[in-house]
């Protein structure tokens, strides 16, 4: 199946209690679309990056499957770069330094075999540029997603809501689903983000699990317990990678395959965490991820 995923290819500077990771890559398009790959490809990226991304990352993502052709690479221009330090408990950070360099600027062109996706992945990214690739579309996707952050609720809400109302499933922490909504239950929030347009909301809790609400529906996914968290960053947009590339993979948009795309994204997010940056989600293996998944089936087996 068709899947384009739209986001940032970036730089991170990481600290964490667990030590620092310097300018290592990042960026919620690069999550997505190594985290998709494991179940569909070619995974259709747009996005974009200064000369002074690496080439031979770039060569890594050609090889799990992730299609280069929408990316714009600018000769002379710096990529994204984003410094961050997580508290002791990492349910919180502080953004040290934010650098758009290439994406202050960015116009996204989707490739002609791009206009006709079956799935589309909004990645966690300007409203602005979320509507431009929206209209560039041949027709409507079987299904899109869109992850976004209370910074855009906060600086751009008359665009974000115009982006919500063209989607399938939008997935935000708890955190902003009370935000957008102005609801503190969840449950009340999810009546009125679902009278926004998505007919599907996933609600992240972080080391709380996740949930899945569909139009009085509702499913839990608790998240698996680890022995360390190394780096949190890039776990939501890993979850993303994994629920759009399951629901690709089986072609099927029912709810009851949504709740296993959201325990297939769980155990994505899961391994990520385990080391910085990307590191954990190379060299996964079917076998492994199946297994991940086992092990969240055991928590609720009774």
């Amino acid at each position: 199946m068709s899947l384009v995923a739209v986001g940032t290819v970036a730089f991170d500077d990481i600290e964490t209690p667990y030590g620092r990771a310097e300018k290592v890559v990042g960026g919620a398009c690069t999550y997505i679309s190594l985290a998709a790959s494991y179940f569909v490809t070619p995974v259709h990226i747009v996005s974009v990056v200064g000369d002074d991304f690496p080439s031979d990352m770039l060569e890594y993502m050609k090889r799990r499957g992730v299609d280069l052709d929408g990316l714009q690479i600018r000769k002379g221009e710096k990529s994204f770069f984003w410094a961050g330090r997580y508290h002791s408990n990492f349910n919180s950070r502080d953004t040290l330094d934010t650098q758009l360099n290439v994406l202050a600027t960015f116009d996204p062109v989707l490739p002609e075999s791009y206009r006709h996706a079956e799935y589309l992945m909004l990645g966690n990214l300007t409203p602005r540029v979320q509507l431009r690739v929206l209209d560039q579309l041949a027709h409507r996707p079987k299904l899109v997603v869109l992850d976004t952050m209370n910074f855009w609720m906060d600086s751009a809400l008359d665009d974000l809501l115009k982006v919500i109302a063209r989607v399938d499933v939008l997935t935000i922490n708890d955190e902003e689903a009370r935000q957008l909504s102005g609801e503190h239950s969840l449950l009340k929030a999810a009546r009125v983000i679902h009278e926004m347009g998505p007919k599907y909301l996933v609600i992240k809790k972080g080391e709380h699990g996740a949930l899945l609400f569909h139009h009085g529906q509702m499913f839990y996914a608790p998240a698996l317990p680890l022995a360390e968290v190394i780096d949190p960053t890039g776990a939501g947009d890993t979850f993303a990678g994994g629920f759009i590339g399951w629901i690709a993979k089986t072609n099927d948009t029912s709810f009851e395959n949504m709740k296993r795309a959201v325990i297939y994204g769980s155990a994505m997010a899961s391994f990520c965490v385990e080391q910085f940056s990307i590191e954990r989600l190379k060299g996964l293996t079917p076998v492994m991820i199946e297994h991940r998944v086992m092990e969240f089936a055991e928590l609720v087996k009774f």
